[in-house]
This record gives C-alpha cells, structure tokens and sequence, in this order.
C-alpha cells in the first residue's frame, strides 16, 4: 500500500569538470513510496525550479533498465540497495521515513563529470569501437541452419550482449576497472561463429583501448559482479584473458 515518506538528501553538485564539487543538503517530506527513484529527483528539481534554484542535473533516458543511462551512486552502492536493478527501476518503497539518502556521480578518472550527477561515459564508447564489431558478407543473410551454435554458447553470448555499459562495474571497482564490460562485449562475439573472424585483433584492440582511456586493473574484488543490474559474471573476465594471451601465442 502507498504511503509517503520524508527524505534527507545529500546531492553532489559540481558545475563542470574543471571545478570542484561539494554536497548540498534537501529535505523532501512527502515523497509516495510508490516514486521510482528518477521520479523522486523530478520532485526535487521541479521544487527547485520553484524557488528559483539551479535543478539537479542527471542522466536518464527509458526509464525501463534497458539503456543504462541512470548511473547514481546512491549510499554508496551504483544504482542502489537492490540487487539487479537500475536506477531507474529502483522505487522509494525500498527506504525508510527520515532516511539520509546520498547522491554521488560514478567516481572513476576514465568517466569525468560533466555536471552534477552527470558523467562522461564516451570512453565505453571508443572501447567498442576497437574491436565491437563482426565481418558480415553484405549479401543475401544467410539460413541460420547453416551457422550451428551450442545452446550452451548460445546461452553465454545472451548472457554477455544483456550488458548495458552504464558504467556500475567500473564505479564500483576499487581500481575503477573497466574488465567486465569489456569482457562482456568480447564474449557476446566471441562465443558466436559470426566472431571468429576478429576473434584475435578484437580481444587485443579492446584491451588496449580499455588500458588507454585510463581504467585500472581487475583485481578479483568481484565488485563488478555484485553490483552489475543484469548480474553479468565474473567467468566472461577469464574468457577475455584467454583470448588475450592466446591471440598473442598465435601472433
């Protein structure tokens, strides 16, 4: 049953990302648990707007865990106390009356802020552009009875492609390491037939793109996984290496 709640909130508040950020502090005291989380700041910044003040500036789009736009740190946790769930998809029902609630943007030298909550994420976007891609005959497509694949392998590409590069792997990383999403989007190739053509060159040109926009090493902390909101495993990280050190065997 809905009900409302009062909220503390400390919100990271930074122009841009050559100045210095600080914490501003807001009270919302008739918050519907029923709010999704986005929801809750839209409350706040049309509160803002209000009196005159500089909204909250964060990042959304679908509003449906698919996109992976809404990358909050919230407490302390990407995208909140539930377990595979977006920002977006997470509900206010999930605190309690008078909780402190606070805001950060992802932490990671290779995502600067851009503006309050909002981060650059572009280096995701150089990191598939490296190797993110399959060879493909422009002609007729081919019968698909013409490409068996293992269910098994079938179930681990789907598993890998459900990866939406919003980034919490890395914020959650101690060493802001960017390993499984970029392992991820090797896999989702790799396992395939349709890969194997770039399988080598994909698994070495995506590393050297991850090492060059400054992301950190993995260090099996498993904080990727745990806090991943399509719950990718760890087991696409060794199968990247793999690829790795075997595409260097092979060279």
């Amino acid at each position: 049953m809905s009900k409302t709640i009062k909220v503390k909130l400390k919100i990271w508040r930074q122009k841009n990302r050559s100045e210095s950020g600080h914490f501003e502090d807001y009270q919302l005291d008739t918050v519907s648990t029923d709010m999704s989380f986005l929801e809750m700041l839209d409350t706040l910044n049309e509160k803002l707007v209000i009196d005159n003040k500089e909204p909250v500036a964060f990042d959304h789009d679908c509003r449906e865990g698919i996109c992976g736009m809404c990358s909050l740190m919230i407490n302390g946790q990407a995208h909140g106390p539930e377990k595979e769930t977006t920002t977006c998809q997470l509900h206010m029902r999930s605190f309690k009356d008078g909780d402190t609630i606070i805001i950060e943007p992802w932490r990671s030298k290779a995502f600067p802020v851009v503006k309050d909550l909002m981060t650059d994420r572009s280096a995701f976007d150089r990191v598939i552009e490296a190797g993110g891609y399959i060879s493909v005959n422009t002609g007729n497509a081919q019968d698909a009875n013409t490409l068996p694949i293992s269910k098994e392998n079938a179930d681990l590409a789907m598993d890998a492609a459900t990866c939406i590069g919003c980034g919490a792997c890395v914020a959650s990383c101690p060493n802001a390491s960017a390993m499984l999403f970029t392992a991820a989007k090797v896999s989702q190739l790799s396992l395939l037939p349709q890969g194997q053509v770039e399988a080598d060159e994909r698994a070495q040109n995506m590393v050297a793109a991850m090492d060059s926009e400054g992301f950190g090493n993995c260090s099996n902390h498993a904080e990727c996984e745990a806090s991943c909101p399509k719950g990718i495993n760890l087991s696409h990280i060794a199968r990247m290496n793999r690829d790795f050190l075997s595409s260097k065997i092979r060279k």
